[in-house]
């Protein structure tokens, strides 16, 4: 698998912040080469050009139509966290939702 190159959003940052330090341990782990930032949602366009994925905090479902307006023909998988990983800020089931999206 090439490298991933991953956008975490939620609202505040900081869980978003925690999820994307679990989700490198997870992934280096299975020595897996992917990269996260997490930003808040206002960034989401600065990094369209840049990732292959986006993972949405499941608070933020509301902003799905938005984030697709933003992505247009970009070539970007977008993700709604699931409120059971996103909770604990389980990155090993982070990881799997994210792996199944590329298979």
């Amino acid at each position: 698998m090439k490298k991933l190159n991953v956008l975490l959003v939620c609202g505040s940052g900081a869980s978003s912040g925690f999820m994307a330090s679990n989700i490198r341990k997870a992934a280096a782990k299975r020595n897996l080469d992917i990269s996260i930032k997490a930003r808040g949602e206002a960034e989401i366009e600065n990094y369209i050009d840049e990732i292959d994925a986006l993972m949405v905090g499941p608070h933020l479902a509301y902003i799905l139509d938005e984030i697709e307006e933003y992505i247009g023909s970009a070539d970007v998988k977008v993700l709604l966290m699931k409120p059971s990983y996103y909770s604990t800020l389980d990155g090993e089931a982070a990881i799997e939702d994210l792996l199944k999206e590329f298979k």
